[in-house]
């Protein structure tokens, strides 16, 4: 038997028949199984189609799909594991998966699609669109006051990868300046027009409009944004996560609200998450609260990013290459 003979793939991705053509393809010789639901197509939440059978299972050496991570245990000789979503967090914690075990994600699938919503939850609470809607349930007619625009504002983007780049184009577009914050800031970013490190944070929250967080979940990015740092910000400025929710603390932030010392909020993430029911978050009339769907596979480009990113790799490990985006 060869190398390439004694692996399999079992791909979970909802592809076509046509589709199915070009990954086998791009395999060679390497056996392939597919298991996704095309019918499932915007659906990519853990496994979209029915958990591939036990022999299956142990022969596997490579999965194309967010497996529930308490399944992992069924896959005893997996060597790679290519995920539909940007986050690792569950499948490189402790005793997930054997540490042989490559991760890739889907990095770059989801810039457009994170940074849109960004974007519109930025305008609305510039607006007031939020308060207004909540208005509208009530009936009431009243004029809430003051509005504001990315016009000349200041956007600080906190996280300038494929995401936060995205939307700083975007915000560019409408005459923002913009600000990154990175790890290293020696590294440019497309969209943004001054760059810093984490050192520079708490000299640049005072000065900008918008605040946007694209981070990830890391004990230096736990609750980046505090109390201190809510209390520097402006009291006009609108501030945006998208990332994880775990980098605002949200008792601050209700504070911060339930103060007035902010525009708004506009949270795709929550800490925890999901949000629960008896969270003061909720009743707030300047906080927009999305349940984690600002990236997902709501956008068919997204979902086309994401099977591109999945072939290149399947090309890659028939090959014997470097994987591309590998975490882990």
């Amino acid at each position: 038997m060869s190398e390439n003979t004694d692996r399999l793939i079992v791909n979970y991705l909802p592809l076509t028949d046509q589709e199915r053509q070009v990954f086998a393809e791009a395999a060679g010789d390497v056996p392939q199984e597919f298991v996704g639901d095309s019918k499932q197509r915007g659906m990519m939440v853990w496994n979209a189609g029915v958990p591939a059978p036990a022999s299956m299972c142990e022969r596997a050496t490579a999965v194309i799909g967010n497996i529930p991570p308490f399944e992992c245990s069924r896959y005893p000789r997996l060597e790679w594991l290519q995920t539909w979503s940007a986050g690792v967090d569950r499948y490189v914690a402790d005793g997930v998966l054997p540490e042989r075990t490559m991760v890739t994600n889907a990095t770059g699938a989801y810039g457009q699609s994170v940074a849109e919503h960004l974007f519109a939850m930025m305008w609305s609470l510039m607006k007031n669109i939020p308060v207004y809607a909540r208005q509208q349930n009530e009936r009431r007619w009243h004029d809430v006051g003051a509005a504001f625009s990315p016009q000349d504002a200041t956007v600080l983007v906190i996280g300038t990868g494929d995401i936060g780049s995205h939307f700083a184009g975007l915000c560019k577009a409408v005459g923002s300046r913009t600000v990154g914050v990175r790890r290293d800031p020696s590294k440019s970013a497309n969209g943004i027009d001054e760059m810093h490190g984490f050192d520079d944070l708490d000299a640049l929250l005072p000065e900008a409009d918008v605040v946007a967080l694209v981070v990830p979940a890391a004990a230096d990015t736990y609750h980046l944004i505090d109390a201190r740092r809510l209390s520097s910000m402006k009291s006009t400025a609108v501030l945006l996560n998208a990332g994880r929710g775990t980098a605002i603390d949200p008792v601050a932030l209700t504070f911060a609200l339930r103060e007035d010392q902010l525009q708004g909020a506009g949270i795709d993430v929550t800490e925890p998450e999901p949000l629960p029911a008896d969270s003061p978050l909720w009743d707030e009339p300047h906080c927009l609260i999305t349940p984690h769907v600002a990236g997902g596979n709501h956008l068919a480009s997204t979902e086309r990013r994401i099977i591109a990113i999945a072939l290149d790799n399947v090309r890659r490990y028939a090959a014997g290459e470097p994987l591309a985006n590998r975490r882990r």
